[in-house]
């Protein structure tokens, strides 16, 4: 199983709406894919004493990602880094044993003309001390907004082709380390 992680919670979002596609793109290629959304986590999770003890309801999420084969990761940027969200849901997730030796992707998205690269780089380096095998092929997203088009259809040939590329790279990937 991949899970295809939308890196933050703000509803609507782009990496949302860039996941949903990435998971149709492992479906099409006959890959178990499912969308992990960040919107769903338990409001328990937030309580800081969960910092000691995960709250009972986090149980189910932890396990998604002990189960997953790979970690396709949509981060966008915000401000200059990744959402507090995605680093909190990192923080909460068990270690080592949640990303040691487990394959990950990374696509960027932003609104700006680097398409979240210092995003996909910051979780590079988390990712890298946690002992994940990273897929070097990264997707950055530039200018966002004007890729989507108002039903959050990918409009733009280039980026839908580094995407399918990406995941094709990803699911050989991972088959190297099943």
């Amino acid at each position: 199983m991949i899970e295809v992680i939308s890196g933050t919670n703000r509803p609507g979002a782009n990496a949302l709406k860039i996941a949903k596609h990435l998971v149709a793109m492992y479906e099409r290629r006959g890959a178990n894919a499912r969308l992990y959304n960040l919107q769903d986590l338990p409001a328990e999770i937030f309580d800081p004493s969960s910092y000691a003890e995960k709250p009972e309801a986090f149980a189910p999420f932890q396990q998604r990602i002990l189960a997953a084969q790979g970690l396709h990761i949509v981060t966008p940027e915000y401000n200059g880094s990744i959402p507090g969200i995605m680093k909190y849901f990192i923080d909460m997730l068990k270690f080592p044993e949640s990303f040691d030796h487990r394959c990950v992707a990374f696509t960027g998205e932003a609104a700006g003309i680097w398409g979240a690269l210092r995003p996909v780089e910051q979780l590079q380096m988390i990712f890298g001390y946690r002992n994940a095998h990273i897929l070097p092929e990264r997707v950055f997203i530039p200018g966002v907004n004007k890729v989507l088009d108002e039903h959050g259809g990918i409009v733009d040939d280039v980026i839908r082709t580094r995407l399918e590329a990406q995941v094709e790279a990803f699911i050989a990937f991972t088959a190297r380390f099943a």
